[in-house]
């Protein structure tokens, strides 16, 4: 099942250094490239910019991870583990957000961003991420799980809400929050339609929609795009071989995959 999974990559890797006609050839026995070079690779460098688009890409998932988890966190807490007013109410509120489909809310974004006049700019790809109610959900059953004692022992030693909630009750969610990030990041690193949408020109853009407008309406250079492919996926495989202890955690103990 590793191997079988692995095809898709190893095939993206030889044609990315094969020409065209080599890749499009119909011959089954045409696997590896007749001479291995890099064209493509600098020929996408100069086209593409790419180190405007990897900058973008790492600052869209660098802040939306910090929002996410900044924001999920806080409201996580309020939903878990305080008690208000029409508390019940606009959890329900979140958990409705969580059925909808997220491309309803494309368009009033898009209108809040044109309103404001930031499209176009790193702004506007952070902005879906700010808030996560998926992040709420998980955020607030990690700190239902955890025992009223801790709180009532910090309620004697003098401690109010915002101190129970920096020093008692966050540290003890860390698994909960690093879970939070790594799927945050992971989306937000393959979210193609809101890119394309609110960001079109290329200083603004993001590396999976500039992999999108390279394929063209009649042909498409196969080789150029697989080899854009592979020097997209550098960010992430570098962020996973630093963060690989975490990354593991964080899938084990929330029960969910990428």
């Amino acid at each position: 099942m590793s191997i079988i999974m692995l095809v898709p990559f190893l095939w993206m890797v030889l044609t990315a250094f094969k020409t065209v006609s080599e890749s499009t050839s119909v011959n089954p026995f045409v696997i590896f490239p007749s001479s291995w070079k890099f064209d493509n690779f600098v020929t996408v460098w100069k086209n593409y910019n790419f180190l405007i688009l990897y900058k973008n890409t790492l600052l869209m998932i660098f802040f939306r991870v910090l929002c996410a988890v900044l924001t999920a966190t806080m409201a996580g807490y309020a939903f878990g583990r305080l008690r208000f007013p029409g508390k019940n109410f606009l959890f329900a509120l979140v958990l409705v957000q969580m059925m909808v489909p997220p491309q309803i809310f494309l368009l009033p974004q898009y209108l809040m961003m044109s309103k404001i006049h930031m499209l176009n700019t790193e702004f506007a790809l952070v902005f879906p991420g700010l808030v996560t109610a998926f992040g709420t959900f998980l955020l607030k059953t990690s700190y239902q799980g955890l025992p009223r004692d801790l709180e009532e022992a910090a309620s004697i030693d003098g401690c109010n809400i915002g101190q129970k909630f920096l020093r008692i009750m966050m540290p003890l969610t860390r698994s909960g929050m690093v879970s939070l990030g790594i799927f945050t990041a992971v989306i937000a690193f393959k979210e193609l339609m809101w890119p394309m949408i609110a960001c079109t020109t290329v200083k603004t853009t993001s590396l999976s929609a500039a992999l999108a407008k390279m394929q063209g309406q009649f042909s498409t250079n196969y080789p150029q795009l697989m080899a854009a492919a592979l020097m997209a996926c550098i960010p992430m495989i570098i962020l996973y071989l630093i963060f690989q202890k975490q990354f593991v955690e964080g899938i084990a103990t929330s029960g969910g995959k990428l």
